[in-house]
């Protein structure tokens, strides 16, 4: 009935099992102590200035962008219940579809083999490979570790459907007469279809190719957060209490894949909910249209709905220490760092409530790794809203790094950074290279 493609265009916005079961729209959101400002912050450019982060970053990044693919356009007659399921989200969510979409129920296994095809766009093999290094050595993976094997994992597991902005291909996991539980999924998909139309998507994809994670991460808050407030809307009013009831959970177990991973994978979807819930409880719909013609540029924004769109981050830059490292040092990775980022971190050995609060006050952050052979230096650099803030970062830091490791945390004012190294020697050697530029 409908032709197939495959997924070639990235980012692709997924329903997970662990979400589509879920009957509440979102949590509530975090507040924050500091003052919100009263107009909205100046978005600055990055520094481009040779040895910045940024100019590291720009170098390093390998994400080819993709054009915009031929939309995939619906053929023949739409089966009913998929049917009745378009017709209710568009009433739910407020909104029309100024085109028809292809829907496309797949097989499991069908659509394993379509993620599959996609993901040496979204993970492309040599910058995930020295990213997951340098977060190896920073210590929020296992060693060896693959985040890009890692992310596939999940993703097998976990992703029950899919829809691609750069070609509108909408495909979920289930058969032309869709069970409540598909149907919940279809609705997820069939929201971003929605959203992609009225408000382009297809600048994910243009943040992604310009490797600005942190500014991704929080517009993913806001489209998944959308996808799930309203899917989780089209449930409570579609479908009956037993088949409520019954929604479950059909992803595979993730107790092998590493914590770290799973925590960031889910967070569009738990923050980002709980962002649009609250968007929509002070200013209905409209509200949540608003964000997302005008996409949070944090994580920040997303955990504290009241900090959206005023506050803007802080741009904070690492010096190239590579020739003060010694010969054969040369740039491995640099990423922005959010609000979510070190939250997560954190919590991996810290409990929640420690973790939220350490995290909160965030301001702006990135890291910069270096790499000589197998050894690795890492230079965490973090700007908090007051001076207390970065304090409090800066102790649960300590904590979360515990004794013994090749690691150690400055203060200075409202800034801390955090140096992280492969072996004793090395981070000796990062210190007197950050104590020499003053990092």
């Amino acid at each position: 009935m409908r032709r197939r493609r495959s997924v070639r265009a990235a980012p692709f916005l997924a329903a997970l099992a662990l979400v589509a079961a879920a009957c509440s729209p979102g949590g509530a959101p975090t507040p924050t102590e500091a003052a919100v400002p009263a107009s909205p912050e100046p978005l600055r450019s990055p520094p481009a200035g040779r040895g910045t982060a940024y100019a590291a970053l720009r170098e390093l990044c390998d994400r080819p962008r993709v054009p915009k693919e031929r939309p995939v356009r619906a053929e023949g007659e739409v089966p009913a219940v998929i049917a009745d399921v378009e017709g209710a989200i568009q009433q739910v969510r407020g909104l029309r579809f100024r085109d028809p979409v292809a829907a496309e129920p797949v097989s499991q296994e069908e659509l394993v083999r379509r993620l599959r095809r996609s993901f040496e766009r979204s993970f492309p093999s040599t910058l995930y490979r020295r990213r997951s290094a340098a977060w190896a050595t920073i210590g929020v993976i296992s060693p060896g570790a693959s985040i890009k094997r890692e992310v596939r994992r999940f993703a097998a597991g976990q992703v029950v459907g899919f829809y691609v902005p750069t070609s509108g291909e909408l495909v979920f996991i289930g058969s032309e007469r869709p069970t409540p539980f598909e149907r919940v999924v279809l609705a997820h998909e069939l929201t971003h279809a929605l959203d992609d139309q009225h408000f382009d998507l297809d600048r994910l994809d243009r943040l992604e190719a310009r490797c600005r994670d942190e500014a991704l991460e929080a517009a993913l808050g806001v489209v998944e957060g959308s996808a799930q407030y309203f899917s989780v809307l089209y449930a409570q009013r579609f479908l009956s209490l037993e088949e409520q009831l019954g929604l479950g959970s059909v992803g595979a177990s993730l107790a092998d894949v590493e914590p770290f991973i799973v925590r960031l994978q889910l967070w569009p979807y738990a923050a980002g909910a709980a962002f649009v819930a609250a968007r929509a409880a002070s200013g209905g719909r409209r509200a949540v249209d608003e964000a997302l013609r005008d996409l949070p540029v944090s994580t920040e924004q997303v955990i504290h709905p009241e900090r959206y769109p005023n506050d803007a981050p802080t741009l904070v830059d690492v010096p190239d220490l590579a020739g003060a490292l010694g010969p054969g040092w040369r740039d491995l990775d640099v990423m922005e760092v959010g609000e979510a980022w070190l939250q997560t971190m954190l919590g991996l050995r810290l409990d929640a409530a420690t973790a939220r609060a350490a995290a909160a006050g965030w301001d702006g952050g990135i890291y910069r790794a270096w790499s000589h052979g197998r050894d690795v230096a890492v230079v965490l650099a973090t700007a908090w809203d007051r001076e207390a803030d970065a304090a409090e970062f800066a102790q649960a830091l300590r904590s979360w790094i515990g004794p013994g490791r090749p690691a150690a945390v400055r203060v200075s004012a409202a800034r801390v950074t955090g140096l992280f190294a492969s072996d004793p020697a090395t981070l000796d050697a990062l210190r007197a290279a950050a104590l020499g530029s003053g990092t």
